[in-house]
Order: C-alpha cells, then sequence, then structure tokens
C-alpha cells in the first residue's frame, strides 16, 4: 500500500469521509463514518455519586457488542452543562483499567446534579475519531 487521501462528495447534504487506499492491485474504499458510528461509549452505571468518584466508560463495537480493548481515549470535558452550568467544570485523572474495553478517570463531582462527560478515542485500526458526551447524575 502506498497512500492514503481522505475524499468527500459534493453532494454537502449526504457527505461522507471516504478514506481511499491504493493498492497495487487497484483502489479499495472504506467509509470511515460508518466505520465509527459502529462504536459507542456507555457509563458503567448511570449514577455516581458526589465527592471523590471513579468515572468508568465501556468502549463497545456495537455490531459485535465487544468491548474495544487498546483505544486510546481522551476526557476531554467534564461539566454540569445538561443542569444549564456549561462553566462547571472538574478535572479528570485517567486511571489504569481493570478489564479489556473499560476506561477509568479519577474526579471530584463537587455538586450533585446532572453532569456532561465528553470524551473521544482512536480505535486501533480504524481512520478517525469516535467521539461522545454522556450525561449522568451525580447523587448526593
Amino acid at each position: 500500500m502506498s497512500r492514503v487521501r481522505p475524499i468527500g462528495t459534493r453532494n454537502r447534504s449526504k457527505r461522507l469521509s471516504l478514506t481511499c487506499v491504493f493498492t497495487r492491485r487497484g483502489l479499495l474504499t472504506h467509509n470511515t463514518t460508518a466505520a465509527l458510528k459502529d462504536y459507542a461509549f456507555e457509563l458503567v452505571g448511570q449514577e455516581v455519586k458526589q465527592g471523590e468518584a471513579i468515572l468508568a466508560v465501556r468502549l463497545s463495537h456495537k455490531p459485535t457488542a465487544k468491548p474495544v480493548p487498546d483505544a486510546v481515549v481522551f476526557a476531554s470535558r467534564l461539566d454540569m452543562a445538561p443542569a444549564g452550568m456549561p462553566t462547571m467544570t472538574t478535572e479528570l485523572e485517567p486511571q489504569p483499567a481493570t478489564e479489556p474495553g473499560l476506561y477509568r478517570f479519577k474526579t471530584n463531582l463537587t455538586m450533585a446534579g446532572d453532569w456532561q462527560f465528553s470524551l473521544a478515542a482512536k480505535v486501533p485500526g480504524e481512520t478517525g475519531t469516535v467521539q461522545s458526551q454522556i450525561v449522568f447524575k451525580a447523587v448526593p
């Protein structure tokens, strides 16, 4: 294989992200938008105790329902936007995984209420970034 180039379509309402791979035998294409939609983050438990907490999220491949190990996961933001307070943020610290496909982050949920966890992942073998926002409740 020699070069990889992203190509878009002209019809913006139906834009697809394609990766073209030129090989000695010809051109191969792969629809990366559809492939990225095959992955999903899920919070382990929808309620978390207020205060010091470990947030655990599972990244899975939806068609097979299998966990995705060895992804590079970026936790970019934890805020109270769902409660109307987008400037109320807190720090996130990555923690060691306890099982394949499970990604953990230490945080301090300073208030009870609805929180939004924004994260992204680079999945091995896929082009592009899986992005997600998970809303959960911190309880006293």
